[in-house]
């Protein structure tokens, strides 16, 4: 199994006291500070749709471990986030949970824990944690910030609403301006029009007591190519960020560049044309998303992830009584009526972790004055950077 250079792990209930998370591997000399994770918790918890907790915390994640005068020392950083909403539950009997909501993690890790009470599955399988997940991400943020890479997302769906796009452009300055725009409305989405849209149709599904789901896309700028690895199934950059994107509360498929919709196409359409320019090869499409054979081949990332409609609604859904084995409508749990634009922030935080691993596992180094210079001299798609003669040659393996 591919061990990755970094890793991290939270630890923590939705209710408890705090949130805990430790990132390891991080190189020593990154500058950094509470400040900069404090803007991506902020991003996480701003979005139209959000439910009543949001008013309730206000994320600061203070570094316990790890970084020392402002820079990372090399050692595992820690991190901590207080819970505000734990005085609410501290002192007071908690009421048994008997009835599992569909599609939450309340049966499923009822029956592999063994747990008497629902609740044991909800605290830990909330995506309360995620709240961590940004602030590990602003960290691998600010690491790539370091190398000239940023990442930025935005929202293309929201139910039934979608941008019309199907290809997500290769100008770099197209791409950053969907990123500022983005932050400029409270769905998070780069097209005003289709933004407008979106906020009525969260604004019904709240007024119809339900929930709606989405489309998150996700971009990296400025990604040297040769990242990641064709020669084993966990080295594949792609897998990766898959992977990493599924492990997002909600999160029932990922995609890279045209995803799904290059199945409907031909194969002389679904490409990316290679062209020499001067010494460059360049492309003036990116329907792969950055990526081709697992390998990152220059172009902006891209990926995207579709939530869910969250599983908990102020219209009950039937379930079962598990004390009783009686039928029963779920008792709704304080939730998002749409979680989406609240998830942008999550899942540039996943590609993050990924590309600052990817990366540093092809630099090597344990300090910046080590790393600085390997980006440099790392081998480009350049035509001067690939001597090829077209001389023929032999396995030589024998018969």
């Amino acid at each position: 199994m591919f061990t990755t250079r970094l890793r991290f792990l939270t630890a923590g209930e939705s209710h408890g006291p705090s949130l805990t998370g430790i990132l390891d591997g991080m190189p020593a000399g990154l500058r950094l500070d509470e400040a900069t994770i404090a803007r991506d918790l902020a991003r996480r918890q701003q979005g139209f749709g959000a439910g009543g907790r949001m008013k309730i915390e206000h994320d600061h994640a203070r570094l316990t471990g790890g970084v020392m005068a402002g820079l990372t020392t090399g050692g595992p950083i820690a991190l901590s986030i207080e819970n505000k909403d734990y005085a609410n539950w501290a002192t007071r009997d908690v009421a048994a949970m008997t009835v599992p909501r569909p599609g939450h993690a309340d049966l499923t890790g009822a029956v592999k824990f063994g747990h008497r009470d629902l609740r044991l599955s909800l605290e830990r399988a909330s995506a309360r944690e995620t709240a961590m997940r940004v602030a590990i991400g602003a960290i691998c943020r600010a690491l790539l910030a370091e190398f000239g890479i940023t990442i930025g997302g935005y929202v293309t769906r929201i139910g039934a609403v979608a941008v019309a796009d199907e290809e997500s452009p290769v100008d770099v300055d197209v791409l950053e301006a969907r990123f500022a725009t983005a932050m400029t409305n409270d769905v998070r989405c780069h097209d005003a029009a289709t933004a407008a849209r979106m906020h009525d149709a969260i604004a019904a599904v709240i007024r119809e007591r339900d929930t709606l789901g989405g489309v998150v896309e996700v971009v990296a700028l400025h990604l040297p190519a040769g990242l990641g690895s064709y020669t084993q199934w966990d080295r594949r950059l792609d897998a990766r960020l898959a992977g990493a994107l599924m492990s997002i509360h909600a999160v029932k498929g990922a995609e890279i560049g045209l995803g799904f919709a290059g199945s409907q196409r031909r194969g002389t359409t679904a490409h990316d044309a290679i062209e020499l320019d001067e010494d460059d090869l360049v492309r003036s499409s990116n329907r792969a998303g950055g990526l081709e054979g697992g390998i990152s081949n220059g172009s902006p990332i891209v990926v995207r992830a579709a939530i869910k409609p969250i599983a908990t609604t102020l219209t009950p859904q039937r379930s079962v009584d598990l004390a009783t084995g009686q039928p029963a409508d779920t008792k709704y749990e304080r939730s998002d009526f749409c979680q989406v634009p609240r998830a942008v922030p999550i899942a540039e935080a996943m590609v993050a972790i990924v590309l600052a691993d990817a990366l540093l596992e092809k630099l090597g180094g344990d300090s910046f004055e080590e790393i600085r210079p390997r980006l440099h001299a790392l081998r480009q798609c350049r035509a001067s950077h690939l001597p090829m003669d077209g001389t023929p040659w032999r396995f030589g393996y024998g018969l």
